[in-house]
């Protein structure tokens, strides 16, 4: 049974095995490792929320140790103690009268004491109205930076609210929550309020209370800056009521259902919370909860789900480096224990696929000292042999182009000769041979640049020169009809080009374009440099439809005897081509009755840089 699962190769069995045992090594890894690392995502989850409600938790809790001293200050201050023992009892303002002069000074001195106390309060940001009331509810003293409804009332309206009694009479700070201001038409807006009775200095009788709102930007400051993802939310409990922080406001709602056990050994502070709950729709989420401050608040995180999501694929890319580094180590292991039989077919197998590729270098590696090496030292003269066979194919090929080269420069056609030499003489009978001899000389020099050498590229100014001398004898043809301009950008001249690549485009733009259009015709030259080099040659002349312009590149076009039509454009362009690539050549721009633009794209090729 175990022949038919095994493989017949000892090659085979040896990957088998090894594959077994790196698989077995590598599920157990990747089992234990999962583990942990969930297990250390969800630690390090709770505790990074744990340390960012800690910092919101001391931020607040300065703030309202700094309130909750300014309060206990108006409590026991000697002057408000006086202040309100003078007044307790006055139903009615001090006048300006002699007798009223001492109580006065002695409320305004109050009130510039409780403005100093109030503004050296660290915390002061955040209180919003500070009113001290005697008893009677009259004379009271006022910090407000909100606009109070019912000022002169200001007393009686906040002492008949049933939520500022309660606070009052409760032995020490209780919160009921976040509440309207009573003394403010913006119901929307919410405060903490602090109402605390303020009894004589020498007897425990009371004489007067303090009211202190406090804003809800005391919380919010902080919450606002607090690191949230998008899917996560912040829940305050002040009392029995819970705010959600929503749109950068702290909202009345519940947490939601606590779902399971609290998650035990999670956390740094045995104070802070963390637990499973149910949210709306049903999905399970993690809450921490931390006390914030000494009041029996509390501030609580719902994790965000998404960015656990994105840990648990970050350790699970852990986890996937981890199994491709075992299977490293499990092919090392492969390597190690088939080495005397895999290395040598496996470098053959290199050998003969580079061969495939093009290297035909000989690779004395391979020649060993037994039945492989036999093997090896027959690839390699095989390889050999196939490089010079290649290469005389090569030789074979540059020398049947060279010849056709030369053959092509011998057609020189006489009836070319023969209009010259017509032209010549018409020249010479019209003009009294004047321009007899610059003609001669062009055609003289236009011969020995066709007959001369077999380089099959030339520089842009030889180049040039031989169609200067094409184009006048075409000139003195035309009887001065045409012209031809220039314009070629600096350090070009010396640029490789091949030869008999602008004078075919010069002839096909004086017969084909401008000779047919019948009136003075134009031809523009110019050369630039741009990732290449570029050189462009417009005609004034009858253009070209796109179907001609197809046939000029793909050498369509019915052929001629002379021999620079026989140098046609698509023989220039694949030439471009042969030598260049494809990403080379010449491309055609005209527009019918106007214009053709002839653009040869080059690389940028010298003498000094072949």
């Amino acid at each position: 049974m175990f022949d038919r699962i095994l493989p017949k190769t000892i090659r085979g069995k040896i990957m088998l095995i090894t594959a077994a045992v790196t698989s077995l090594i590598g599920a157990i890894t990747v089992s234990v490792c999962f583990a942990v690392f969930q297990s250390f995502l969800r630690k390090s989850e709770i505790q990074s929320a744990e340390f960012n409600l800690q910092v919101v938790s001391n931020h607040v809790t300065a703030d309202m140790e700094n309130i909750l001293y300014f309060s206990q200050w108006c409590c026991t201050n000697d002057e408000i103690s006086r202040y309100l023992n003078a007044f307790q009892d006055l139903n009615r303002m001090p006048s300006i009268s002699s007798e009223d002069f001492a109580l006065r000074n002695l409320a305004l001195s109050s009130f510039e004491r409780l403005k100093e106390e109030y503004y050296n309060t660290h915390s002061s940001d955040y209180i919003e109205r500070v009113l001290i009331s005697p008893d009677n509810r009259r004379n009271y003293l006022q910090i407000s930076d909100t606009y109070a409804t019912n000022t002169s009332l200001a007393a009686d309206v906040v002492y008949g609210n049933e939520s500022f009694r309660r606070l009052l009479e409760a032995e020490t700070y209780q919160w009921y929550g976040l509440m309207p201001d009573p003394l403010i038409m913006n119901k929307k807006k919410l405060f903490l309020p602090i109402a605390r009775p303020i009894e004589s200095p020498y007897n425990s009788r009371s004489i007067g209370w303090v009211f202190l709102t406090v804003s809800d930007r005391l919380i919010l400051d902080y919450l606002n800056e607090f690191p949230l993802e998008e899917d996560s939310s912040l829940y305050l409990t002040i009392g029995d009521c819970s705010y959600q922080l929503a749109d950068g406001a702290l909202r009345e709602a519940s947490l939601p259902t606590i779902q399971g056990e609290f998650i035990s050994g999670a956390a740094f502070h045995e104070q802070t919370k963390a637990f499973y709950i149910q949210n709306a729709s049903g999905q399970r989420r993690v809450v921490v909860s931390c006390p914030l401050g000494n009041e029996g608040w509390t501030i609580s995180q719902v994790l965000s789900s998404q960015a656990y999501r994105v840990q648990s694929r970050l350790y699970l890319f852990i986890i996937a480096g981890i199994v491709v580094l075992i299977a490293l180590i499990g092919v090392l292991l492969y390597l190690l224990l088939n080495r005397i039989i895999n290395r040598p077919v496996s470098r053959l197998q290199q050998r003969i696929s580079a061969i495939a590729s093009g290297d035909f270098s000989r690779d004395t590696g391979i020649e060993w000292q037994d039945e492989f090496g036999v093997i090896g030292s027959g690839i390699n003269r095989m390889s050999e042999n196939v490089a010079t066979l290649m290469n005389k194919k090569v030789e074979d090929e540059k020398q049947k182009k060279d010849l056709e080269y030369q053959i092509l420069q011998s057609q020189i056609n006489p009836h070319f000769l023969y209009n010259t030499l017509n032209s010549i003489k018409w020249m010479a009978t019209i003009q009294g041979a004047t321009g007899i001899g610059e003609m001669t000389t062009a055609l003289a020099r236009l011969m020995k640049n066709v007959s001369k050498g077999t380089a099959a590229r030339i520089t842009l100014k030889e180049e040039l020169d031989l169609v200067n001398d094409y184009f006048l004898i075409q000139q003195y043809r035309y009887g001065g009809s045409i012209s031809l301009e220039c314009d070629i950008e600096d350090g070009l001249y010396d640029c490789l080009i091949h030869r008999f690549t602008l004078q075919p485009i010069v002839e096909n733009a004086l017969f084909h374009g401008i000779e047919p259009k019948g009136c003075a015709g134009k031809i523009q030259i110019r050369a630039w440099s741009d990732c290449g080099v570029h050189i462009s040659v417009t005609d004034n002349g009858i253009g070209m439809t796109p179907e001609t312009i197809e046939k000029v590149l793909q050498g369509d076009a019915k052929p001629t005897a002379d021999f620079f039509r026989q140098v046609g454009i698509s023989n220039v362009n694949k030439r471009i081509q042969y030598d260049y690539g494809a990403q080379y050549g010449i491309t055609i721009e005209s527009k019918v009755g106007s214009y053709t633009t002839m653009t040869i794209s080059l690389p940028y090729v010298t003498i000094q840089g072949e």
